[in-house]
């Protein structure tokens, strides 16, 4: 009996593949640094914060993208209540025309006993 050959070499699975904690990297660029606790110097701090600013004006645009679509979304319900109510105020005014009418219709009719 022949064992297929795989196309990849396959990794023995260990308990340490499970432990999603980040391992000490040997390249200087890709390690955390803490700036509270490591001494930086001048040019690194105001690199650090060229990069701060620039994702917080990236995350600022996506929130201003979704705040105005929200206050459409908002601005757009209120003109519709506020449009409805006036649409159903005057059609009020036209119930309360045909009632008049037929008030006024009953009082020149004929006087009977039924009346």
């Amino acid at each position: 009996m022949t064992v297929a050959k795989q196309p990849f070499p396959v990794a023995p699975l260990t308990a340490d593949m499970a432990d999603k904690t980040p391992k000490e990297s040997p390249a200087p660029f890709a390690t955390r640094i803490n700036p509270d606790k490591e001494a930086l110097s001048r040019e690194q701090i105001h690199f650090i914060r060229q990069v701060e600013l620039e994702q917080w004006r990236k995350k600022v645009q996506k929130l201003r993208t979704r705040n105005v679509v929200t206050g459409f979304a908002i601005g757009a319900l209120v003109v519709g209540i506020y449009g409805y109510t006036f649409y159903s105020v005057s059609q009020e005014r036209i119930m309360d025309e045909i009632d008049e009418e037929a008030k006024r219709a009953r009082m020149q009719g004929p006087k009977t006993g039924a009346n």
